[in-house]
């Protein structure tokens, strides 16, 4: 490892000796740097954000520094038909050279986004700093004094219109989006104009757009104000002129297949219907055509859909035809891939059959077959040293609401998904066999209007049964008094949990939000208490001869993403999950348990390798046991770039850990104290290298502890001080970003 850092430092030097201006001809210049600065406070002109109007920027730097892309060409010969110097250049970037006609289109660019922010008189020089062939240049913004409306009218010139838009109060003050007083600002303006055509067209103006209003201004009277009127004109186009515009109605609505080889759709009447947010005898509405297209492109039997209109020659009457073209209703999958799970080698593979129209509503249904085989290394006292695993899971998803006493309304508009479930998973290892039966049946929906999406798990049971335990790991880990391990002995016996769940999501590509919580046993508590339920040797509660978990459990992740600049963003992140056992548990099941480390946590560890708290692992055969909790931060930072090709690199720094919320005899120092938490606080920092092939991004990061809560000593608590490679390294390797 040392040896592939050393060359990665030689080779960052050797490209940070190359010159930069190698290909940059006499009476040239290299773009250097690009600035942006205002000579003035400006309310509304972020000098970030008008940068974006510069038509040049420069060469792009790997983390705001080095032009490696830049000195990666400046390696290449002159003599192209050589190999080694088409590829130096594929990889790198050309010298970005000073543009004098595109310095004067950024001026331009400039200054008509200050004029649209409402500093009409603005102006902007340009200074360029010589140093040998590089040249830095300065925007100078002069944004001027703002402007503001002091008057604010509409001029509707279509009679019928103007008392639509007052019967329904649009052009009152309150629902305007240019107010008397406001700063004069062309996106406000922009804003009342898509109000007005959203409105009209959804009231059967089916030929009404934005080129049908414009503004008067007059600044001339008061300095710095400006008399603001909109103005509605008159249908006009080539055929005719200044004339009323007209409503349309919806006619008949007809479906066709898309499908050359077959004129059927196959999909019930209902289910077009449905989907359909076109009424015939209705007045037309874009906000019904926009639905129709979404709510036919989700369903997954659907791969296009097509809406076209017909008018009538006399009648103000649209006729509309809804052309469909379908998928195949069923495929067939296999996919094989590799694993390795601690060190342990292994393959997998799994075969899905899908029906995408099952009962010809889109009902989709899912029958995956999967198997698994590993070899386990370091176990001793065993008979078998492999591990294998089948499992059946069937899913059939319906694309609507399945449930009483929910309004039409409601399920026309929401995008909503019913699934049920059942999955039967059979594991054999060298230590135990492990069988879990699942069934659930959850509700997924969205408002096509907003960013929110929602998940109720309204039922979900696992029965997990522990048919076969080997007599030397029962004997060494479960009923030897000297190391009895309770929340071992735990998760190796039979269990049933019966849990519901909600989920709530908000993505609106700068602001991600993530809230679930989850509930079990409540119910199965409340009959025993009622039916008196038989209680177990260790005193709880079981159905049908099973105990039944009983825990609470709640999680939430925010993310937010500031973008630098075109190629650069910065990304934070934090992640909050507790849960807590209860009534008839005193430790939450294994699958319900936090644990640290690995790709998507702090990356200075590996999977399951920090925490709890303080806690220090002993045997590496079941800490996986141990290395969990009931409570777990996570918190991070991380710098994006984009390097060049796919390539792009990341910058980050990790902190969290996970603690029990109980005192367990196997995980001293776990516990979570407030007094205790900073110093319990596990940091850690490292490099990413990203593949981005658009579909999926492979990652591959290398993170380096920080500061370790396992140990006590200066030494051995601050790595970031005394870093040791072999014990404070950990590499990873995954698909997806971490968050």
């Amino acid at each position: 490892m040392r040896k592939i850092l050393t060359i990665a430092a030689l080779g960052t030097l050797f490209l940070a000796s190359c010159s930069e201006t190698k290909y940059v001809a006499e009476g040239q210049y290299l773009l250097d740097r690009v600035e942006v600065k205002t000579d003035q406070k400006a309310p509304g002109i972020n000098t970030s954000e008008m940068k974006s109007y510069v038509r040049q920027r420069g060469n792009s730097r790997w983390f705001t520094a080095i032009k490696v892309p830049l000195r990666t060409y400046s390696l290449s010969g002159a003599d192209t038909s050589q190999w080694i110097n088409r590829t130096l250049r594929s990889m790198g970037e050309a010298p970005e050279l000073f543009d004098t006609l595109l310095a004067r289109q950024s001026v331009l660019n400039l200054q008509s986004r200050m004029q649209n922010l409402g500093y009409l008189q603005a102006t902007v020089d340009v200074q360029n700093r010589l140093k040998g062939k590089k040249v830095t240049t300065t925007y100078m913004l002069h944004p001027g004094r703002p402007y503001y409306v002091r008057n604010f009218d509409y001029d509707i010139q279509d009679s019928a219109i103007a008392r639509l838009l007052e019967e329904h109060e649009v052009t009152t003050e309150e629902n305007r989006k240019v107010r008397s007083g406001m700063m004069f600002n062309a996106d406000n303006l922009d804003a009342e104009r898509k109000r007005l055509v959203e409105f009209l067209t959804n009231r059967g103006y089916y030929r009404f757009n934005k080129d049908f209003i414009s503004y008067r201004a007059d600044s001339t009277a008061v300095s710095g104000q400006v008399d603001l009127t909109l103005v509605l004109h008159r249908y006009r186009d080539n055929t005719v002129s200044d004339v009323p515009h007209q409503q349309y109605t919806i006619g008949h609505i007809g479906y066709r297949s898309g499908n050359l080889e077959d004129s059927l759709i196959h999909l019930r009447p209902r289910v077009l219907r449905n989907n359909t947010f076109l009424t015939e005898g209705e007045l037309y509405a874009a906000r019904g055509l926009q639905s129709t297209y979404n709510h036919f492109g989700r369903l997954g039997a659907v791969r296009y859909t097509n809406i076209s209109f017909q008018e009538h020659a006399q009648l103000p009457v649209l006729d509309c035809n809804i052309t469909l073209s379908t998928n195949k209703p069923s495929t067939i999958a296999f996919q094989p891939e590799g694993t390795n799970t601690a060190g342990d080698l292994g393959a997998a593979a799994s075969l899905t059959y899908q029906n995408r129209n099952l009962f010809r509503g889109s009902e989709l249904l899912t029958i995956e077959l999967r198997g698994a085989y590993e070899a386990i290394r370091g176990l001793e006292g065993y008979s078998n040293q492999n591990f294998v695993e089948y499992s059946l899971e069937t899913k059939l998803t319906f694309p609507r609401f399945i449930a009483p006493f929910l309004a039409s309304s409601f399920r026309r508009r929401i995008n909503a998904t019913s699934e049920v479930s059942l999955m039967y998973d059979r594991q054999n290892r060298p230590e135990f066999r492990r069988r879990v039966f699942s069934v659930a049946w959850r509700y997924r929906w969205n408002d096509q209007r907003h960013h929110d999406r929602y998940q109720i798990d309204l039922l979900d049971l696992n029965y997990i049964s522990m048919p076969w335990i080997s007599e030397t790991f029962r004997r060494e880990y479960l009923d030897d008094t000297s190391s009895r391990n309770a929340i071992l002995r735990y998760n190796y016996e039979n269990l049933f949990i019966m849990k519901v769940g909600f989920g709530y999501t908000y993505n609106n590509g700068i602001i991600a939000i993530k809230a679930k919580a989850e509930t079990a046993g409540n119910l199965l508590r409340l009959a025993s208490d009622l039916f008196s339920f038989h209680r177990n040797s260790e005193g709880q509660y079981t159905f049908m001869d099973l105990a039944y978990a009983q825990y609470a459990k709640g999680d939430f992740d925010f993310t937010r993403n500031f973008q630098l600049d075109n190629s650069s963003q910065l990304v934070m992140h934090i992640g909050l999950g507790i849960a807590y056992p209860y009534g008839n548990s005193t430790v939450l099941p294994f699958e319900k348990r936090y644990f640290s480390g690995g790709a998507n946590s702090v990356r200075g560890w590996s999977v399951r390798s920090l925490g709890p708290g303080k806690y220090v692992g002993r045997d590496g055969r079941i800490d996986f046991i141990n290395q969990t909790g009931d409570m777990k931060l996570d918190m991070n930072v991380e710098y994006r770039t984009k390097l060049f090709w796919k390539f792009g690199a990341a910058l980050f720094v990790d902190a969290g850990n996970i603690w029990t919320l109980r005192e367990y005899d196997e995980q001293p120092g776990g516990q979570f104290r407030l007094k205790d938490f900073l110093n319990q606080l596990a940091v850690s920092y490292g490099l990413g290298i990203r593949l981005n092939f658009d579909y999926f991004i492979l990652r591959f990061d290398m993170g380096m502890k920080a500061v370790n809560p396992a140990y006590e000593t200066r030494r051995e608590h601050y790595p970031l001080l005394y870093p040791q490679l072999s014990r404070d390294f950990a590499f990873h390797f995954a698909v997806g970003l971490p968050f």
